[in-house]
């Protein structure tokens, strides 16, 4: 796809930049339950009157050493008064994270994904009723010798709009364990591979998630576009612009 029939697409996701970093500070542990967190959310898009719909994802993850498997939970919610109407998750994995599965949900096709994405699913709800939430188990594989990043955008039925959007957040560990069965990453942390003497870093692990660092812990890109559902396939188009300033 011409980078002018991308451009053309309506719809938006997320633009990294500054500001934005800094609202990503202030929500971070605003919503936080149990052994979830809306790390890294923030709203887009305004969403139908009374509508409010948010995700969360797993604090802390383990991947397995041998295989690089892992599971994560994410949850979409709606805490507004009325119903949703006809939503979709997407979940699309970044780096060294790549999305095997999401039960329920399509495959976004290799072409349609963002640059820099490897993996993507496209989860269609039909109507989230105030109040309720829906959960979604994400089967995943983690490369431990890079950084790992996942987002979560909540979209209207036909991806012309973003309500919220988690992420692209970090897991990770400045401690790895490469000998131990499995290796906890926390949300919010960038990974720190594994040195050839071993696991390096601080014995302890934090009380709290880190907080997202400055620009160079999100996307160094923009992103912006929408997702289309065509021939009953979804398909994601994302366009990226380039920021011109930098020199």
């Amino acid at each position: 796809m011409s980078s002018h029939r991308k451009a053309a697409i309506a719809g938006s996701l997320l633009t990294a930049s500054f500001t934005s970093v800094m609202i990503l500070g202030f929500t971070a542990s605003a919503d936080d339950e149990g052994g979830l967190s809306n790390h890294g959310g923030k709203t887009m898009d305004a969403a139908p009157a009374d509508v409010k719909l948010s995700t969360l994802l797993s604090k802390e993850i383990k991947v397995d050493n041998k295989s690089g498997e892992t599971n994560i939970t994410g949850v979409v919610k709606n805490e507004g008064s009325k119903a949703s109407g006809e939503i979709r998750l997407l979940v699309v994995g970044f780096d060294g994270m790549t999305v095997k599965n999401v039960k329920g949900c399509s495959t976004i096709p290799e072409g349609d994904l963002p640059d820099g994405a490897n993996s993507g699913f496209a989860c269609a709800i039909d109507d989230l009723a105030a109040g309720k939430s829906k959960t979604y188990a994400i089967e995943a594989t983690y490369d431990l010798s890079e950084q790992g990043k996942i987002c979560l955008p909540v979209q209207n039925a036909d991806g012309s709009k973003t309500y919220w959007q988690q992420g692209p957040v970090p897991f990770g560990t400045t401690n790895q364990s490469p000998n131990e069965p499995a290796t906890p990453l926390l949300l919010g942390t960038d990974n720190s591979p594994v040195t050839p003497g071993g696991g390096g870093g601080k014995d302890d692990k934090p009380d709290e998630l880190p907080q997202t660092g400055p620009a160079d812990r999100v996307l160094p890109l923009g992103m912006a576009g929408a997702a289309l559902i065509s021939a009953g396939a979804a398909g994601l188009w994302w366009n990226q612009r380039r920021a011109r300033q930098e020199s």
